[in-house]
């Protein structure tokens, strides 16, 4: 899988085999709900959501469960240099990739080439505050936030983190990068009490499971 998905994502090996892991276990053990990515770039993870879906998910309840793909693709929003300079400033660094653009039908077809674009995948097109709020999505089993900024983060964390499910983990992509990423969980964490605790996976991404 990985050598067909390096092309759409960024994310090296240690990333994808966490999620595969993380999928796994909540598979196994029948965390209700189903599969988000916020911030997906060429889609990548979420393709490989969409194969560990097809590939462990055998039960009734499985067949139910689904993979969200949540992106602007139109890049990613100019963040406001009141909530995280930092962000500001790496903005502007990043017009060299386009602002990480991608758009929806380039991702439709990635997922359709290998033969995973199905009536379980959705889109959601959009910035995060637009488009999660009101996204018809009951409960997820794990969230994937990768969304960079700290306005991103905090959008998408406000708006699914009450819908993750007991037992349901939350990755976080950009926690250990320069941006605001990291304030964004550290005050939402603090804020609702969350003490999990944060495991690393390489320098990059943490993840904890929800109580």
């Amino acid at each position: 899988m990985h050598h067909q998905s390096s092309k759409l994502t960024m994310s090296n090996d240690a990333l994808l085999d966490n999620v595969v892991d993380l999928m796994g276990v909540a598979l196994d053990e029948g965390v209700p709900g189903d599969f988000i990515e916020t911030g997906a770039w060429r889609g990548g993870v979420t393709i490989l959501m969409r194969a560990v879906l097809s590939a462990f998910g055998r039960s009734a309840a499985d067949a139910e469960r689904s993979v969200w793909v949540a992106d602007s693709f139109a890049g990613l929003p100019v963040p406001d240099p009141q909530s995280d300079l930092r962000d500001a400033i790496s903005h502007h660094l990043m017009h060299a990739v386009d602002d990480l653009r991608s758009d929806l039908e380039s991702v439709r077809q990635a997922f359709a080439r290998i033969g995973l674009l199905d009536a379980r995948v959705h889109f959601l097109p959009g910035f995060f505050k637009d488009t999660l709020p009101t996204a018809p999505i009951e409960r997820i089993a794990l969230l994937r936030l990768d969304g960079d900024w700290y306005d991103s983060t905090r959008d998408a964390i406000e708006a699914l983190y009450p819908r993750v499910s007991p037992g349901g983990f939350v990755i976080v992509d950009d926690y250990g990068l320069p941006t605001g990423c990291a304030r964004a969980i550290d005050e939402y964490r603090a804020w609702h009490g969350i003490d999990a605790p944060l495991n690393a996976v390489g320098g990059q991404a943490v993840w904890w499971r929800k109580p």
